[in-house]
């Protein structure tokens, strides 16, 4: 399975963005998917996970009430629905999904295998 990531862009403070993460070669409806984000200078960060069923979503408390994540097992995609936005929320985006991650696990980067290549979200002030 690869993924592919995109939808970023420029936009101002208040304004929303929807990313989407495209699975090709294999469907991935069995993964749980996950979106992190990583600044200038800073460490990867969880932003929102989905679970394969879209039963169980999970979200970073900065983003939580703004943002929404959920897929389309048929189209193989899954989207982060961004509102609101901050400048804080600039970043580089990423999705990742993985078959075995576990509830207690899903926020750190190191338990996921496949990884989107990035999309840059900028908001303005």
């Amino acid at each position: 399975v690869q993924l592919q990531a995109f939808g970023g862009g420029l936009v101002q403070a208040g304004g929303s963005l929807r990313l989407s993460c495209a699975a090709s070669g294999r469907t991935f409806r069995s993964h749980t998917v996950a979106w992190f984000r990583q600044a200038p200078g800073k460490e990867r960060e969880f932003v929102a996970a989905i679970k394969w069923n879209s039963r169980h979503t999970y979200f970073a408390d900065s983003v939580k009430g703004r943002f929404t994540i959920s897929r389309d097992n048929l189209e193989n995609t899954v989207y982060l629905q961004m509102n609101s936005l901050k400048p804080e929320d600039t970043a580089v985006y990423y999705c990742a999904a993985s078959t075995s991650v576990i509830q207690s696990a899903l926020m750190s980067p190191r338990h996921y295998s496949l990884w989107g290549q990035g999309t840059l979200v900028t908001v303005s002030s």
